[in-house]
């Protein structure tokens, strides 16, 4: 089910009133999706109904993203002032501490939600935050220029490329392993996301300054990466490890950036493990997780 909510938000700036649109499906433990920057709550299509036969999903679109508004005027699109909309979202919902899920962005929003214990348990789906200063330069040159040409090509070449598997791979294979794989319709729908996202430039923005160093301790984590990551390189995993020593590290073969198009199944698999509690999540474990 598809809706939108409104609720007041405390942040840092004093109450706010937030927008966001979600959608909801699913049932038994809550279960929080969280996409990265440019996309949308679509995203994780691709593995929702093998989740709710365990979870009752909420997938989000993140405040200028999708189809919610951006932020308040002077409100700052940063990391603290997201985690305090989304706590206050999951509170308006009816949510407590849910088990949260997210790719880049989403994934660097989980973990700190984790770390401020409003969650249950974190799977982060290759994570911002655990890059070198070069590593972000570089991962944030690709992605203005992914933007740049999302807000250039007009809809009817959008729509022509995304019709052949060598048009969903020039547009999509900067993030995805198998673009081939992605339906046409879901990456016209991705790239107008990209096109028109608010809340880009300001996410962007804030993200320079991010660098995720602190711990996650007392709930299940789990850090997993496709070793095909042309965004956030794989190696950075190893970087994540070592902040949060007690956190699975599972590497998901033949994924690219945004995996959970790439290999569903595994994706999946993968992040109902993470939420199962310390007997599915063992400290410390790292592991392979082999993809078709």
């Amino acid at each position: 089910m598809s809706a939108t909510l409104s609720f007041t938000a405390p942040t840092e700036h004093g109450p706010q009133d937030i927008t966001l649109a979600y959608a909801r499906v699913g049932a038994g433990e809550p279960l929080l999706l969280l996409h990265g920057i440019g996309h949308h709550r679509q995203a994780w299509d691709p593995v929702v109904d093998i989740l709710a036969t365990e979870r009752e999903v909420i997938a989000v679109d993140l405040p200028g993203f999708g189809e919610s508004p951006a932020l308040p005027q002077g409100l700052p699109h940063d990391l603290p002032t997201t985690n305090a909309v989304l706590g206050a979202f999951c509170a308006a919902l009816g949510l407590d501490r849910p088990h949260v899920a997210g790719n880049s962005l989403g994934g660097l929003l989980a973990l700190e939600l984790g770390r401020q214990k409003l969650v249950r348990s974190v799977t982060a789906l290759s994570p911002a935050g655990f890059w070198t200063q070069p590593e972000r330069r570089y991962a944030f040159t690709v992605l203005a220029g992914m933007r740049r040409t999302a807000r250039s090509l007009p809809l009817p070449l959008v729509e022509r490329l995304s019709r052949t598997a060598a048009g969903r791979t020039a547009l999509t294979s900067t993030i995805y392993a198998r673009p081939g794989r992605r339906s046409p319709e879901a990456v016209v729908a991705e790239t107008l996301a990209l096109a028109h996202a608010e809340g880009f430039a300001e996410t962007l923005r804030a993200g320079r300054s991010v660098l995720f160093t602190d711990d996650v301790p007392g709930i299940p984590v789990t850090v997993a990466w496709g070793d095909r990551d042309r965004l956030l390189l794989p190696r950075q995993g190893i970087r994540a490890k070592h902040a949060i020593p007690r956190a699975r590290l599972v590497r998901l073969r033949g994924c690219g950036h945004v995996p959970m198009n790439d290999d569903p199944a595994l994706v999946a698999r993968v992040i109902l493990d993470g939420s199962r509690g310390p007997e599915a999540s063992a400290p410390g474990t790292s592991l392979s997780a082999v993809g078709s």
